[in-house]
């Protein structure tokens, strides 16, 4: 029983039987689990691994309130026997927790195997996106806001305010350096910052000037994309605005990681429509 495997599972029965991660939480804790609510989240949002004894709890918590509501369905436990997994899938397992293990060429394919995950490159932009880019352009007060996704050549924007270019060739998107970063990527004068003078973004259309990105974490804790905020004018940038970018991007990663996720097998699956991805990163806001 893999970690991917019980995740899938968990999310499946929360989302059709109507049990929510607190009553499951409240259950687990009662049997002894020792791993706290905030730690549960980020298992369930492919962002920490459980030890196998942790996972055995959390499956029998799981089944003793589903078997108290009459549900038929039940939750592998960890240690069940079951066909064993690749060392390529042992790693996988471990999302982003395990990035250590792979080369920066295996870490670039995991990445995009969760951008294809996500099932949102061209599909349409959706009001559940729009409404939080709305938000940020009416707080940043700036022309254009973006809710990208970047693959493995191109930017695709799934929520767009402002004149940016659909489709732009990631290696000269600034949204592809802020993939790069563990935290938030700030710009305030474009043509002061050695690393984009020269940009073709810079010295043409749009003529950005600031700039504002926060990497978005995806299935296994991968960053998928960015929520950016961009303006033709240069820019201070506050703790109080860092606070607002960061809490708008976990905004959009709660959208994301509450997709229908496509599994590794190819197949789709429901996830927790009520899953909650506020794990803190722990960085700073103002920079």
């Amino acid at each position: 029983m893999s970690a991917r495997m019980q995740v899938e599972q968990l999310r499946k029965v929360l989302s059709e039987t109507g049990l929510t991660l607190q009553s499951v939480w409240v259950s687990y804790y009662g049997l002894g689990g020792a791993v706290s609510r905030f730690k549960l989240e980020a298992y369930m949002a492919g962002m920490l691994v459980l030890q196998d004894v942790e996972c055995d709890i959390l499956a029998d918590a799981t089944n003793e309130l589903l078997s108290g509501i009459g549900a038929t369905s039940r939750i592998s436990r960890y240690s069940d026997d079951v066909p064993a997994v690749s060392a390529g899938d042992s790693r996988r397992d471990l999302g982003i927790a395990g990035a250590f293990l792979f080369t920066a060429q295996e870490q670039e394919q995991e990445r995009l195997h969760a951008v294809t995950r996500t099932q949102l490159l061209d599909t349409a932009q959706e009001d559940r996106f729009d409404r939080i880019t709305r938000e940020a352009k009416e707080y940043f007060q700036v022309s254009s806001v973006i809710v990208a996704l970047i693959d493995d050549r191109r930017q695709f924007l799934k929520s767009v305010i402002g004149s940016v270019e659909q489709n732009m060739p990631r290696e000269i998107s600034f949204c592809n350096a802020t993939i790069r970063t563990a935290g938030p990527l700030i710009v305030r004068d474009a043509l002061e910052d050695e690393r984009f003078r020269e940009n073709p973004l810079v010295l043409g259309e749009p003529y950005i000037r600031f700039y504002a990105g926060y990497p978005l974490r995806g299935p296994g804790g991968w960053t998928v994309g960015t929520l950016c905020v961009i303006d033709q004018q240069p820019r201070e940038y506050s703790t109080r605005d860092g606070r607002k970018l960061r809490t708008l991007a976990r905004q959009v990663e709660d959208e994301i990681n509450g997709q229908r996720l496509l599994p590794d097998s190819g197949e789709e699956t429901s996830s927790d429509a009520s899953q909650e991805t506020q794990q803190d990163r722990g960085q700073g806001s103002g920079q």
